[in-house]
């Protein structure tokens, strides 16, 4: 075999394994982390969801996360969610997290200003993750559903800024039974 048809075929077969292994670390990335969008419709019902007793009544407008350690769609919401944070939190909006029963996680420091709920009333019945639940000044719960429809949330196409914003003016709301499609994740413990 001539040197110049050697170097050619250990060329080819070099570029053969190299594009091997990208087509399985690839495939390996893809079954791990990317998952198909969700076109499901999830309705999200918030007529038996009850602040804990210390919070119920008149007060602070009051946001409640309900957040999935497991569930790959948390991280779509939460740069936005360091954002109402930062934007809100000075306002006097009260920001809490209720992690998802049984699982085991943390939010990430951005988040840190969310204060832990272990339980709250009705929250058996949150149908999927990442979900928001917001109460009014007069303690009424004025909003819940997901954070925005799509694959991804931010500012540009969330549901949230638009009620905290009419909270805020003191404008009633009432939107606690809402139907949409995004990314989310069940909420209740699959039977085995």
């Amino acid at each position: 075999m001539r040197p110049h048809a050697r170097t050619t075929l250990l060329a080819t077969l070099l570029a053969l394994l190299c594009a091997g292994v990208l087509w399985a670390a690839y495939d390996w990335f893809q079954g791990r982390y990317l998952r198909a969008f969700s076109s499901h419709t999830a309705v999200f019902s918030g007529d038996p969801l009850r602040l804990p007793e210390h919070l119920a009544g008149p007060g602070a407008i009051r946001v409640v996360h309900f957040w999935d350690p497991a569930c790959p769609c948390n991280v779509g919401n939460q740069q936005h969610l360091a954002e109402l944070l930062e934007h809100y939190g000075p306002q006097g909006v009260q920001f809490y997290a209720v992690q998802k029963p049984g699982s085991q996680g943390q939010l990430p420091s951005t988040l840190s200003n969310l204060k832990p709920l272990e339980r709250l009333p009705g929250s058996e019945h949150v149908p999927a993750s990442p979900a928001v639940a917001i109460w009014d000044r007069g303690g009424k719960l004025a909003y819940f559903g997901p954070y925005s429809e799509g694959l991804t949330c931010n500012s540009s196409n969330s549901f949230i800024e638009p009620i905290l914003q009419a909270l805020s003016d003191d404008r009633p709301v009432n939107a606690i039974n809402t139907l949409a499609v995004g990314c989310y994740c069940p909420w209740a413990n699959e039977a085995p």
